[in-house]
């Protein structure tokens, strides 16, 4: 009981913890990022116009943030650049397409978010390629 209440950890719980969000985050991104890239000629005309660069345009880094991006945070390389168009992404899922409904249908968005601003500050954890490469 007094380890539950404990506010302590060791450095390997915080490195599990890091690999078990980050690939969770990573493997629940993915299928989003995939069915846009195999739909991007039918999505493509009626996509949100992001800042004003065309649907197309927006589809595109989209589909570059919610697949490519994940499957780099999956393995943990470059891990706080490739969460920065993730976070971008879900700033847009939540304000634009959801109408800043965090509690409604911008609830995934919202956690999501939560999740990458997480990554970005606390970093991959040594359970990951960057902390191979860092040793």
């Amino acid at each position: 009981m007094k380890k539950l209440l404990s506010i302590s950890y060791s450095q390997g719980a915080f490195n599990i913890a890091m690999l078990l969000l980050r690939v969770s985050f990573g493997v629940m991104m993915l299928p989003h990022g995939y069915d846009k890239l195999v739909k991007f000629a039918h999505m493509k005309s009626g996509f949100i116009n992001f800042l004003g660069m065309g649907s197309t345009m927006s589809l595109a880094l989209d589909i570059f943030a919610e697949f490519f991006c994940s499957i780099f945070l999956i393995f943990g390389l470059f891990t706080r650049l490739v969460v920065i168009p993730l976070i971008i992404a879900m700033c847009v899922v939540v304000s634009i397409a959801h109408n800043y409904q965090i509690f409604g249908d911008g609830e995934h968005g919202a956690m999501f978010l939560a999740g990458f601003i997480v990554l970005l500050l606390l970093g991959p954890g040594k359970i990951s390629v960057d902390g191979l490469i860092n040793k």
